[in-house]
């Protein structure tokens, strides 16, 4: 059984029948639509991403989802992006790539290479878990994980904040508080107190190229249970509950459809909604030692697409036809009231299509902690035809805990989630997932050599 059927349900799904084989049964159970966070909203007969938007080149799963479900990248729509501190723009992208280099010199000396320096750093070593995994390598805990790519030290990236880690090499106050915090409230709604791993993969997803699916990144999830024949349960889990047969566990899912209260029996269960208090209540019986509760709190997130005229006069553009920005990220002040904002295009793109004009009524996406009220919907537009709010609890909490949540809860109880607390984005996940289907593999078939193996880096070599 896999619980939800969001990206990393149907990743999961997708791996466990590429390991076990097409004889594998998959039940995923799902009480909302297929995709979870990876939604879509209709304005005016088109659709547009409400979340979970762009996807960072170096994706290598992502990539692998989109070739074998025959699936396109959606055509780029190019837009320049400022960064806004609730009086002016404190940096402001330009056409010219060596200008917004000497822009980026003049205001921040070298600060912008030494964070690209240590950026490149850690996704160098991250690019070695395709490796492992390539052959068959997987990891019972985060920390063993971590501790593969880059040692100690990926481990330590999770307990010390982002802004610590770059002022260590060398990158200035100024940098962290203006480019640091922008780019972190707009892909985590938090501060730059996130953990250094988390910081460092939404900035390499802000400074590398970006992609997104022609036709919503939801049809990546669909694609993958359609493609593993999992047949998909419209119930929501509400627990599960240990048994044994013939000397080996089985696991009891208990769940409510819309028939009313159910169970099922599994060799095997892969949860992939967060089991944190304040997100779900699921029960856990007859574990010994009982599954503990999971520290920690989620990060309240608004998403509002807007369609209307923006009042570029709060931008201190009087005139709307010369406001130059697609996208606007804000820095962490006090009276701000948003996060980040961007026009943004429809999942499907013709190649006629066109952006709006500043001065034309456009399809917004205003990122918030709180949902706007009329006045602040007033501020940034000077009037509007739809308002669509979507309310969800985003991302972990990174200030919240100081542990990283368990992958093993059980012999064949697998957590799936807990790596959004390493850092949370759809690679992460698809990584996540690919790393529980071989870890359950080779659990099932006794191949320990093939589970938490120190050295790997040499392994490979010599497997080579």
């Amino acid at each position: 059984a896999v619980v939800g059927a969001g990206l990393g349900g149907s990743a999961v799904a997708y791996f466990l029948q590429q390991h076990f084989g097409p004889q594998v049964q998959l039940d995923v159970y799902e009480p909302a639509g297929v995709g979870g966070r990876l939604a879509t909203v209709t304005v005016n007969k088109e659709q547009y991403e409400s979340r979970g938007a762009s996807i960072h080149a170096l994706s290598l799963h992502m990539q692998n989802f989109v070739k074998i479900l025959g699936l396109k990248h959606r055509r780029e729509v190019a837009g320049k992006s400022a960064i806004f501190s609730g009086e002016h723009f404190v940096l402001e992208e330009t056409d010219w790539y060596l200008l917004n280099l000497f822009r980026l010199w003049w205001h921040y000396g070298i600060s912008f290479l030494r964070l690209q320096m240590w950026v490149e750093e850690v996704m160098e070593k991250f690019m070695r878990i395709y490796k492992y995994q390539a052959h068959g390598y997987a990891f019972s805990t985060l920390e063993e994980l971590l501790r593969s790519l880059g040692g100690d030290t990926f481990v330590n990236m999770t307990q010390r904040s982002v802004a610590e880690s770059l002022l260590e090499v060398g990158v200035t106050q100024r940098f962290v508080d203006d480019v640091i915090a922008a780019v972190l409230r707009s892909s985590y709604g938090q501060s730059v107190l996130v953990p250094a791993f988390a910081g460092a993969m939404s900035l390499a997803g802000a400074q590398g190229s970006t992609w997104a699916v022609e036709g919503g990144n939801k049809l990546v999830c669909s694609g993958l249970l359609k493609l593993t024949k999992a047949s998909v349960i419209p119930a929501r889990v509400t627990g599960i509950s240990l048994h044994s047969s013939e000397g080996r566990s089985l696991y009891q899912v208990h769940y409510e459809g819309s028939e009313g209260p159910g169970s099922a029996f599994y060799d095997m269960v892969v949860v992939t909604t967060p089991l944190h208090p304040s997100r779900s209540n699921f029960t856990f019986e007859n574990f010994e030692p009982p599954i503990a509760d999971f520290p920690g709190a989620f990060q309240p997130s608004v998403t509002s697409v807007v369609h209307g005229y923006l009042n570029s006069s709060y931008f201190g553009f009087p005139d709307p036809k010369l406001f130059p920005f697609a996208s606007i990220l804000t820095t962490d002040t006090p009276n701000l009231f948003f996060n980040a904002m961007d026009n943004i295009c429809p999942v499907n793109i013709s190649a006629a299509f066109r952006r709006k004009q500043p001065q034309e009524a456009a399809v917004w996406r205003v990122l918030s902690q709180q949902p706007l009220d009329k006045q602040q919907l007033k501020t940034l537009f000077r009037s509007y035809y739809s308002v669509q709010v979507t309310e969800w609890q985003s991302y972990p909490r990174y200030d919240a805990a100081k542990s990283l949540p368990p992958i093993v809860l059980h012999e064949n109880l697998f957590y799936l989630s807990g790596v959004e607390w390493v850092a949370s984005s759809m690679e992460m996940i698809a990584v996540a997932a690919k790393n529980v289907a071989l870890l359950a593999y080779n659990r099932w078939h006794q191949d320990l050599d093939k589970i938490d193996q120190k050295d790997l880096m040499h392994k490979v070599k010599t497997e080579l």
